[in-house]
């Protein structure tokens, strides 16, 4: 089978989740505030939050749109390693809630916890459904460039490891294991746009 009702699929989880951040920040500013300002400056985590997984989930979206880019057909394995994969990407804001709601207060080990092993499931799902479509070309492209397919491994493979690392730090010090979780995202931000420049030049 093809992959476009995947793809249009995919496409709407991603969006819903992205949608329902900016929901978690707007559900922290109740009608009756009286010092609107204050409250506002208070919140910044809701911010920081919302900006950090935002942009993991668009990392996500670009790369699941790069592995979709070289796979023609889709058997029912890979329909369910998506369904797994899609299932943690919806379930991100709630963990972002969590870390918005509770990073100054006791519950920040919890809360920098469940939104590390969201991460790391994610990105083990990832890779295990882009392992399962490309090693032997199982469901890649018949023209694809083999390249770009060790390129894509090699780009995914660190994931699941990187996030791990952060959440056990999250144990010790959650901030600090937040501020990781922050800076992965900028990482693979960067890593992304080069290696998308990357392959535009060849």
């Amino acid at each position: 089978m093809n992959t476009n009702r995947l793809e249009t699929f995919a496409d709407g989880v991603f969006a819903i989740a992205a949608t329902l951040l900016i929901l978690n920040v707007d559900a922290q500013v109740p009608e009756d505030t009286r010092d609107l300002g204050a409250l506002l400056l208070h919140i910044w985590p809701s911010y920081a939050a919302y900006a950090v997984t935002f942009f993991t989930i668009g990392i996500v979206w670009v790369n699941h749109h790069t592995v979709m880019g070289q796979i023609d057909r889709a058997d029912r394995v890979f329909l369910f390693l998506n369904i797994g994969f899609l299932m943690l990407v919806a379930f991100a804001p709630f963990p972002t809630r969590l870390i918005a709601e509770h990073i100054r207060g006791d519950g920040a080990r919890a809360a920098a916890l469940l939104y590390g092993i969201t991460l790391v499931v994610m990105a083990l799902l990832f890779n295990a459904l882009w392992l399962y479509a490309s090693v032997g070309g199982r469901l890649l492209r018949e023209d694809h460039d083999p390249r770009v397919v060790r390129g894509i491994t090699r780009s995914y493979r660190l994931g699941p490891t990187t996030y791990l690392a952060a959440t056990l730090i999250a144990i010790v010090s959650p901030t600090v294991g937040v501020i990781l979780f922050a800076a992965i995202a900028a990482l693979y931000l960067l890593e992304s746009s080069l290696f998308g420049r990357a392959k535009q030049r060849e």
